[in-house]
């Protein structure tokens, strides 16, 4: 163990020599640049608004970055703060010594009532100019109001809570009118809720608070100088419009739960911090005579929701008498008290004052500190000045505050973005942990920090934990980057040496049975890790080498079946005679080569259970490659043993249907040795079309030849087209047989008859039975008594053929009868036709001088021309002329030939010495030829009338204008 450590030392010593050399000149041995390049900021910046009103400020409220300034005795100043320049002001309109006592301004930024000290109220929305007086309001001196941030909107408050300095609280309703601008009376009610009192009496109502928690339970907080009582009941769902008056007559007849303490300053206040994603607030901070009273709100508690209750007492340079606190704002760590001259700041981790900011004299004297709950910006005034404090990174320092309370969870949440701190957060939990004995807790924490490996080793080992030791190298080997390869290695190694140690030591010891099947599994988990396969991989050979050193047998299994070694596992188990064990492997792991490698000694063993296997791998796995396992099988094996080899060849040829010949051919040759009842219904199966059969019908041919399974060669002459072999075979076995080949060769009657005679003669010289050979004559209409009588002996009487005789001179007999009636009819029809010939030629047609070519408008007379049955007259010329362009090309060829020929035919005879007689055989023979040039091009140009037929239906879709001649004929037109 010492040896790997030494050695993974040397590793790291260039990392550590670097580390070493940082911490000589002031960097910590983590590693991290603990260095700031420049002044952090405080969290609680102070920015003095440029603001110099012209009046006295009185009160000042914001929210949602609506805020709202009283100044002077009249005027009200509003200003949207996303639009600073665009201020808004508005006049009260009272003429009367009334002032502004408070204003309260919703969470929308909406809604803005402003108290006046003549115990009236005045109510402005942000979309109107014009205050109003709310008459139901009048006679109270208003202290504090809970807005409803759950029904409220920009045009209703829905049902809020308004407190008294008389102690009262009341409900109430605001609603601006859609119509105009305001209703008779936008204060829609005003009804007493309850009274709040003290010891001394009735007190005033300083803080109102309405939160909805869950299932319909709301909380209503509500603070007097000394007491902060608690109102908590449940609203049916959908009467929420109807108010809170239901939980506080709950409260009617006992009083509610509350605080009490016992000083005052005459007032007090509560602040709470609502987290930006959330819409509950989650802490409070309620100041009040001896103190700030803070904690957390649990929503889910039955009673109360104040949770974690602590109270921070002033420290003695605040005298409430003289200087007592203001106004509280509370944040996410701190609380802020407003003080005459300065703000406090205290953390509530801690209780610490962590921040003061004095005020110089010459602003006057802090009047009010508020924050708005949307935005989380501080607002501090004066009379005459404004200021405001940004909150920025308020969580920079709550790690270490945790860290020293030993709350390390809390730390590491709030320094998860910072690794210098987080690591300084981690080794002093380490640290932690190692001090009261929580060692696997301490390695955990260790592997996650910089500090130097060899010390945290050595530690450990100096401890004698070496399951932590453990654990901290496997989270350290976790940790390790992807390049960090030599790192990796030596510390699998170790892992794995430590771990066979750990394990052969608890195997010798029966008590600690479960420590070992536990670390076993770790052990295992560790080997089968995917962060770790790339590692174990490339040093296989070593890992192996360990195991075998400890004689670990079951684990270099396990090994080699992580490193997808199944060829080592398959061996191992087949040199040990556990085949089922080889085959569990290859059916697990679905491996074709290793099937095709182990198959041969398997089979030889368990061969129900491989085929089995095989059909499992279905066509993963190529037959043809398992022949040979088969084939050396099946030669020494047993009729019962080779039907194993023939239910795979069946379910490769039935099931996945392949048609690889030498599969088909080695079923084949199964079915010829041990099932021939089988063989020919794998014959008839595969059909008789040659091109769609897959086994080789030569070889099918000689291996039922030589088994002597006639029925199945007599198939395979069949399929070859070989019925002549097909019948002389099929007559030594049974003549139905040879008669169902006979009728094969539908196309070739020569053939067919040629295999029935061989029938026939066969019946009649054979088998010598007469009636037989009758039989035959019936069965094919190509066979007449007159083809069978050569093959008859001399003996046989003519009772035999008797009714053959007959019914062959019957059958000749019918047909010269039919020869006949098909005569007179062909007479008939030529005799029909003669006549319509001459009807034909004795048809004319009348022609009027004044007739014109239906082409050319001209005198049809003037020259040859065409009378068509339907009345169409053209000139021989224009008929040609429009029929030639749309004949056939080889027409227009046979039409361009005749006119040559027709020419030649015209011209006079050069010679002048011909006999007379010559000349006179010459000219009749070219009288002759002239005219059936005619009729030929007659036959050509006038077949059918170029306006009526077929060639005006052809053009129908031929364009009026050639495309070739498109471009001349619109050029012609410009």
């Amino acid at each position: 163990m010492a040896s790997i450590l030494d050695e993974y030392e040397d590793s790291l010593y260039r990392s550590a020599s670097v580390q070493h050399s940082r911490a000589s000149v002031g960097i910590p041995h983590s590693g991290y640049v603990n260095a700031r390049l420049e002044k952090e900021t405080p969290i609680f910046n102070k920015q003095r608004i440029d603001f110099a009103p012209p009046e006295k400020i009185n009160s000042l409220v914001v929210s949602s970055n609506q805020l709202c300034m009283s100044l002077g005795k009249d005027t009200l100043l509003r200003i949207d703060l996303g639009k600073p320049d665009e201020p808004n002001q508005v006049e009260l309109g009272r003429k009367d010594e009334a002032r502004v006592y408070k204003m309260f301004l919703d969470h929308t930024g909406s809604h803005l009532l402003i108290a006046l000290n003549t115990s009236e109220c005045l109510y402005l929305n942000r979309s109107v100019q014009k205050v109003r007086a709310l008459s139901r309001w009048k006679g109270h001196l208003i202290e504090s109001v809970g807005w409803n941030k759950f029904l409220g909107t920009e045009t209703n408050t829905g049902p809020i809570l308004v407190g008294t300095a008389q102690g009262q609280i009341y409900e109430a309703e605001i609603s601006v009118s859609e119509g105009s601008l305001f209703s008779t009376n936008p204060d829609q009610y005003f009804r007493q809720v309850y009274t709040l009192e003290e010891e001394s009496g009735s007190a005033p109502v300083c803080c109102l608070e309405i939160e909805r928690g869950i299932e319909g339970k709301f909380f209503i907080i509500a603070t007097t100088r000394k007491r902060l009582f608690q109102f908590v009941g449940k609203v049916p769902e959908g009467t929420e419009q109807q108010g809170f008056g239901s939980i506080f007559a709950m409260h009617a007849d006992h009083l509610p739960s509350f605080r009490e303490f016992p000083a005052s300053f005459g007032f007090s206040e509560i602040a709470f911090y609502t987290p930006k994603l959330r819409s509950n607030p989650r802490s409070f901070a309620w100041m009040m005579g001896n103190g700030v009273l803070y904690g957390t709100l649990d929503y889910s508690r039955p009673d109360s929701i104040l949770s974690d209750e602590r109270v921070w007492v002033y420290p003695s340079d605040i005298d409430v008498t003289v200087n007592k606190p203001i106004s509280i704002v509370l944040t996410q760590f701190h609380f802020l008290l407003l003080l005459p001259d300065r703000v406090m700041a205290v953390c509530t981790l801690n209780e610490q004052v962590v921040f003061q900011d004095l005020f110089l004299e010459k602003f006057g004297t802090l009047t009010r500190m508020i924050k708005d709950p949307m935005v989380q910006q501080i607002w501090i005034h004066t009379e005459k000045v404004v200021f405001r404090y940004h909150v920025q990174r308020e969580s920079r320092d709550v790690w270490k505050m945790y860290m020293n309370m030993n709350k390390f969870d809390l730390a590491k949440e709030y320094c998860k973005d910072r690794p210098e701190c987080l690591d300084i957060v981690l080794a002093k939990e380490a640290e932690h942990c190692f001090q009261n004995k929580r060692y696997l807790d301490s390695a955990k924490c260790y592997a996650l920090t910089q500090n130097y490996f060899e010390e945290i080793a050595l530690k450990f080992i100096e401890a004698k934990q070496e399951e932590a030791l453990m654990e901290f190298l496997i989270k350290k080997l976790n940790n390790l980057k992807h390049s960090e390869k030599t790192q990796t290695t030596l510390l699998t190694t170790w892992l794995t040496e430590l771990y066979l140690n750990w394990l052969g030591i608890l195997e010798g010891d029966p008590s600690q049975r479960n420590l070992y099947l536990d670390t076993r599994e770790k052990f295992r988990t560790f080997l089968s890790s995917p962060k770790n396969k790339d590692c174990l991989f490339n040093n296989r050979a070593s890992i192996y080498e360990l195991l075998a050193s400890h004689g670990d047998t079951e684990h270099m299994v396990y090994f080699a079946v992580i490193m997808q070694d199944y060829e080592r596992v398959v061996a191992h188990h087949c040199q040990h005679d556990e085949y089922d064990e080889a085959l569990n492997v290859l059916s697990r792991h679905r491996d074709e080569k290793l099937f095709y490698k182990f198959s041969p000694v398997l089979i030889q063993h368990i061969p129900k259970k491989v085929v089995d296997a095989w059909i499992s791998m279905g066509s993963r796995l190529d037959a043809r490659n398992l022949i040979p396992a088969l084939v050396n099988y099946s030669q020494s094996a047993s009729t019962q043993q080779i039907n194993e080899a023939i239910r795979y060849m069946e379910f490769c040829v039935y099931q996945l249907e392949e048609t690889q010949q030498a599969i088909h051919n080695y079923l084949l040759s199964l079915y010829a040795l041990c099932r021939p009842d089988s063989l020919l219904s794998y014959l008839e199966q595969a059909g008789t079309n040659p091109n769609r059969i897959h086994y080789d019908l030569k070889y099918a041919l000689r291996l039922c030849a030589e088994h002597g399974h006639h029925h199945a060669c007599v198939h395979i002459y069949k399929v070859m087209e070989l019925y002549e072999e097909a019948v002389d075979l099929a007559l030594q076995v049974d003549v139905d047989l040879a008669k169902s080949c006979a009728d094969l060769p539908e196309d070739d009657e020569e053939l067919r008859k040629k295999l029935w005679l061989k029938i026939a003669r066969h019946v009649v010289q054979e088998e010598k039975d007469v009636k037989k050979a009758m039989a035959c004559l019936s069965s094919c209409a190509l066979l007449k008594i007159e083809d069978v009588l050569p093959f008859f002996p001399d003996f046989v009487t003519i009772d035999h053929f008797k009714e053959a005789i007959c019914n062959s001179l019957e059958d000749y007999n019918k047909h010269i009868e039919e020869l006949k009636r098909e005569m007179e009819e062909a007479t008939q029809s030529a005799k029909r036709i003669r006549e319509d010939i001459q009807e034909m030629r004795n048809k004319y047609g009348s022609v009027e001088p004044q007739e014109k070519c239906a082409a050319c408008d001209f005198p049809l007379l003037n020259r040859p021309f065409y009378l068509f049955l339907c009345g169409h007259m053209f000139h021989y010329d224009c008929l040609l002329q429009a029929v030639f362009p749309n004949l056939p090309a080889y027409k227009q060829a046979k039409l361009e030939d005749l006119q040559k020929k027709l020419a030649a035919t015209s011209q006079p005879s050069k010679g002048h010495h011909r006999p007379k007689d010559a000349d006179t055989a010459s000219l009749g023979k070219g009288q002759q030829s002239r005219e059936q040039i005619k009729a030929d091009i007659d036959d050509i140009v006038a077949a059918e009338c170029v306006y009526c037929g077929e060639l005006m239906i052809r053009s129908i879709d031929k364009p009026f204008i050639d495309p070739q001649k498109y471009e001349e004929e619109m050029q012609s037109w410009l």
